[in-house]
Formats: structure tokens, C-alpha cells, sequence
């Protein structure tokens, strides 16, 4: 094998290798929409991302800019269907996410505070890409949303939009939390689609997705040292 193709392989490789961290582990990519956040992918107490206020019905919120228009595309179309949202919860701050698990411990008891709220630094709240919503008129978050018309649209529809109901009924022991039809978080339209469309929990799409990524990658390089 002559100098030159040795040279042009070790080039071809490294730029695989750097696009497969991207493209292969998207949960591992702070920014990026596909970044997973549970119990087990903690969020650093120092992260802190750039959110604005979004411009929908309800409590003031904020989230980040891309997520942010997605969501005011979302309940726009939602008004229209007559299934009008109200914002409850978006971007919460590591302390803040504190200050809630702590009240909820003491009001509800550890049981219920690890079932419903995440402790700090676990939460998609910090990553300013979730929001809570409820019917228009509502604050009350509970598993009766889902059944309301405004609940049944967001489980139908927020996918279009670039939003997964996170925590989804049945799957308590993969998400680690109850379910949740109040809670969506933005991961992109051709994501949100794939993972509406697959029934499962992010968990195991993101294991997948890495997993076929990976299996591309080698064959790609396979083909390349054939």
C-alpha cells in the first residue's frame, strides 16, 4: 500500500471518527435536540443555556429559540383545532429545579417526589427544550390532561411540531417517572416523528439511533479498506 492511500485512509478515519461522536451520540451533545436527560444523564449544575420568553397562552416561560417557535407553531395549530394550550413550566434553572423537588418531598413525601419530579440536574427543564402544558384556562397538572380534548391533541399531534410526550404511559420503568401527558420536550420534527411513529421512550430510541449510526460508520469503513 503505497504512503499516499495510508495518508488518505488515516484522513478518511479521523473524519469519520468525528462525525460518528456527533451523529452516534447525540444524547451526549449538551446543545443539540437529541441530548438525553434522566437519572442517569445528569446535567451539570453550571449549565446554563440561552432561552427567550416564548410568546404563547399562559405563565410567563422560556426555552430555547428553536424550541421556542416550535412551540408557539404548536399552539397556534392547536387553537385552530379547538384544543387551545396554556403554558405552565419551561426552562427552570438548576437552583429552581432544587427548590421544587424539595417542596414536592415535603409536601407529597419522597415516594411521590421521585415518581413526578426530577432531582437537580436530571431534569429537560434546565436544558430550557421542555415544557408543561395544560388545556386553556387549566394549571393543574395531572394524568387526567391526558384525557381532556387539549391532552388528546398534544398526544396526536405534537410530534408534528418537533415534540414527544416524554414520559409516556406503561413506561415508568424505563423513563424512571411516571406518566406524564403534560410534559413534551422539543426534539426536532424528523426525530419527533421517528419516535412518535416507534412508541417508544426516548431511552430506547436514542440506543438505537446510536447503535444504527455505528453499524453504518463500520460498514462505510469496511467499503473503504475493501
Amino acid at each position: 500500500m503505497s504512503i499516499q492511500k495510508i495518508v488518505s485512509l488515516i484522513t478518511l478515519s479521523a473524519t469519520l471518527l468525528q462525525g460518528s461522536m456527533e451523529a452516534a451520540m447525540p444524547d451526549k451533545a449538551i446543545d443539540g435536540s437529541l441530548f438525553l436527560v434522566n437519572r442517569d444523564h445528569m446535567v451539570s449544575e453550571h449549565y446554563v443555556p440561552v432561552v427567550r420568553t416564548v410568546n404563547v397562552v399562559g405563565m410567563r416561560q422560556s426555552m430555547k429559540e428553536e424550541a421556542a417557535a416550535a412551540l408557539e407553531e404548536m399552539y397556534a395549530a392547536a387553537s385552530q383545532d379547538s384544543a387551545p394550550l396554556s403554558s405552565v413550566s419551561g426552562y427552570r434553572s438548576f437552583t429552581k429545579q432544587s427548590t421544587i423537588y424539595a417542596r414536592k418531598q415535603k409536601t407529597a413525601g419522597q415516594k411521590t417526589a421521585e415518581a413526578y419530579v426530577a432531582i437537580p440536574g436530571a431534569s429537560e427543564h434546565q436544558l430550557g427544550v421542555a415544557m408543561d402544558v395544560t388545556k386553556r384556562g387549566g394549571s393543574n397538572l395531572n394524568a387526567g390532561f391526558g384525557k381532556t380534548k387539549a391532552g388528546l391533541w398534544i398526544a396526536e399531534n405534537a410530534w408534528r411540531y418537533g415534540f414527544i410526550v416524554r414520559y409516556l404511559e406503561g413506561e415508568e420503568s424505563v423513563t424512571g417517572y411516571a406518566y406524564e401527558p403534560w410534559h413534551v420536550r422539543y426534539v426536532g420534527k424528523e426525530h419527533a416523528k421517528a419516535i412518535y411513529e416507534s412508541g417508544v421512550p426516548m431511552e430506547i430510541y436514542v440506543s438505537v439511533h446510536r447503535l444504527a449510526v455505528y453499524d453504518f460508520l463500520i460498514k462505510q469503513t469496511d467499503e473503504v479498506l475493501q
